[in-house]
């Protein structure tokens, strides 16, 4: 009687294997348990055109989010001081990523000015702790916008 229990019970488990499943997003660049996975705040970015450099931070009257799944990322941003009109400069966007080392490649797929969507902006990333920095350059010739960006985020905890 126990050996046909056993032996149902050990194919019921063989059905799912954790590392198939893993190898599957492994195969896509990404990893299960990715460090990159979360919510972010964004507390600076340092913006570089044309050597000179510009430096806005973020912990003062505005604040930006972005979330970052295994697959997607997400990111929005709008006025702290809300005024009374309804512009809040507000902005938004979101796409897929991958991920290869610390190479983080985003596929702006949303965003409010198309002149940006369809665009890959790729990134060297460092997760220390709950920081996470990103590095990289943002050039879309329809704005003639040619500039490195440096991005400092902090994760927020449920």
């Amino acid at each position: 009687m126990r050996l046909p229990f056993l032996l149902a019970c050990t194919f019921l488990l063989s059905l799912h294997n954790p590392a198939q499943s893993q190898g599957s997003l492994v195969s896509r660049g990404l990893t299960p348990s990715s460090p990159l996975n979360g919510t972010w705040q964004l507390i600076s970015a340092t913006t570089i055109t044309k050597g000179v450099s510009s430096v806005t931070d973020y912990t003062k009257g505005q604040q930006m989010i972005k979330i970052i799944n295994d697959t997607h990322f997400s990111f929005l941003k709008h006025d702290l001081n809300a005024p009374k009109d309804s512009s809040n400069n507000f902005d938004a966007g979101g796409g897929s990523y991958t991920l290869t080392g610390d190479q983080y490649t985003e596929h702006l797929d949303y965003y409010k000015d198309r002149n940006w969507e369809g665009k890959p902006f790729t990134f060297t990333v460092t997760v220390q702790n709950d920081t996470l920095t990103q590095k990289g350059i943002e050039k879309v010739d329809k704005e003639g916008i040619d500039r490195i960006i440096i991005e400092k985020y902090v994760r927020l905890h449920p």
